[in-house]
């Protein structure tokens, strides 16, 4: 167990901002998958930049690799504009 009053608190921090991370991956994961799933063009070019927003966002703080959220994001704007 930590001694210092800095590492407890370090602790505490590192435990919050881990359950924030997951939690906006899970969602940015189940949005992706909302929107692989549609099959209507409308409803998947709305969801298209909200989802590239999220993959941004966790790019940016570093939750998921800059390279892995571009190949999403390729992946799913491939996929939106093959749709009829």
């Amino acid at each position: 167990m930590a001694n210092h009053k800095s590492s407890i608190k370090r602790i505490r921090q590192t435990e919050t901002k881990k359950l924030h991370n997951r939690y906006q991956a899970k969602t940015t994961r189940s949005t992706l998958k909302k929107l692989r799933e549609t099959t209507d063009k409308k409803e998947a070019a709305a969801l298209l930049p909200k989802v590239t927003a999220m993959l941004d966002k966790l790019a940016k703080r570093k939750v998921i690799h800059k390279n892995k959220a571009s190949n999403l994001k390729s992946k799913i704007a491939k996929k939106v504009s093959s749709l009829k």
